[in-house]
């Protein structure tokens, strides 16, 4: 039996296994972190994954261990528009090819176009689908059309008048420094 959270990765590629399960987002702590506000991660619905081991034979070559991951999700993030909630659907699916240290990971790395991860017995299956679906999320989350447009002051110099009262001139101090005090 193979656990996404101590994966033997050479022994699931050779034996061709298969796992799928599910994941709280908010048990994704790094995930968990990019909700909106408003709308926290665990009221958010569970991760579905699922994952399959294969081992390649190519001719002239050393056998190569790979996964095939994927999962399929949604997060609330805030609209950059409206800073409101938004639902996002995150998703991946992706190929990994492990190698069998680092050294060889930064061999094949500067030639190869491949996600190359270093093998590992106890291998935290859970740990890079979070890092898949950071890398997932958009970098500007929005709505396609805001449920409620921002509100803009209907005059725009009590706006600037408001902030500027609000703020100290950021060189005041400076000046001040340079005043010439009382002589001692």
């Amino acid at each position: 039996m193979f656990l996404p959270d101590k994966l033997d990765v050479a022994a699931f590629a050779r034996d061709g296994g298969q796992i799928s399960g599910s994941v709280a987002a908010s048990s994704l702590l790094r995930f968990a972190e990019s909700a909106a506000p408003e709308a926290p991660a665990s009221t958010w619905p569970a991760i579905k994954w699922s994952a399959r081991g294969e081992r390649r034979e190519p001719r002239g070559a050393q056998a190569q261990t790979w996964l095939h991951l994927e999962a399929v999700g949604s997060a609330q993030l805030t609209c950059q528009r409206c800073l409101r909630p938004v639902l996002e659907p995150v998703e991946f699916a992706r190929w990994f090819r492990f190698v069998q240290d680092e050294a060889a990971a930064a061999g094949i790395d500067a030639d190869s176009e491949e996600d190359l991860l270093v093998l590992s017995r106890t291998f935290n299956l859970l740990e890079l689908i979070e890092d898949e679906l950071l890398l997932s999320l958009p970098l500007v989350p929005r709505h396609e059309e805001c449920p409620e447009p921002l509100a803009v002051p209907s005059d725009p110099d009590a706006l600037s008048d408001a902030v500027g009262a609000e703020r100290p001139h950021p060189f005041a101090a400076l000046a001040a420094l340079k005043k010439p005090g009382p002589a001692q």
